[in-house]
């Protein structure tokens, strides 16, 4: 596909940037990641099997997912602080291995002529050490890797 990510960091600040294209409108990426269903079978990297286990997508609401494969099992979870259908999502993300380094993240669905969209996010850590934690663990590659998957699903929708 030739959909980039684009991944950015700020000198001196805790915050990661990133904007991608997808090839269907915002209403679809947002339903994609707005349903948990679809959302297990495109987030993250192929290797792991993604299991829903809590998903109240709406302001308010809260989600947890389980990511697993032969050797290891990551859990993530957050609260829905704004879930605006078609337009924006912010809610935290958290890892299990690492509690109490929550990131505040802002996603906001923009649709483009020909039925494209862009999602716009903004990520915001506690520490610039968190932030750097969070890019050693491979958040850029599992996010290319992830966005890949749902151009598929995107596409066979």
């Amino acid at each position: 596909m030739s959909n980039a990510l684009t991944v950015e960091t700020l000198p001196g600040q805790p915050l990661i940037d990133t904007v991608r294209e997808f090839d269907a409108p915002a209403a679809a990426v947002y339903a994609a990641h707005a349903d948990p269903d679809v959302y297990s079978r495109w987030i993250g990297p192929s290797k792991y099997e993604t299991k829903v286990t809590e998903w109240d997508h709406r302001s308010g609401g809260v989600y947890r997912f389980v990511q697993k494969d032969d050797d290891a099992e990551y859990a993530f979870r957050g609260a829905i602080h704004t879930a605006r259908p078609g337009e924006m999502i912010i809610q935290t993300f958290e890892w299990d291995g690492a509690p109490d380094q929550v990131s505040l993240d802002i996603m906001r669905f923009e649709d483009l002529p020909g039925g494209r969209s862009r999602i716009i996010g903004r990520s915001v850590f506690p520490s610039l050490e968190n932030m750097q934690d969070m890019i050693d663990q491979g958040m850029s590659a599992g996010m290319e890797e992830g966005y890949s998957r749902l151009d598929v699903l995107l596409v066979s929708a």
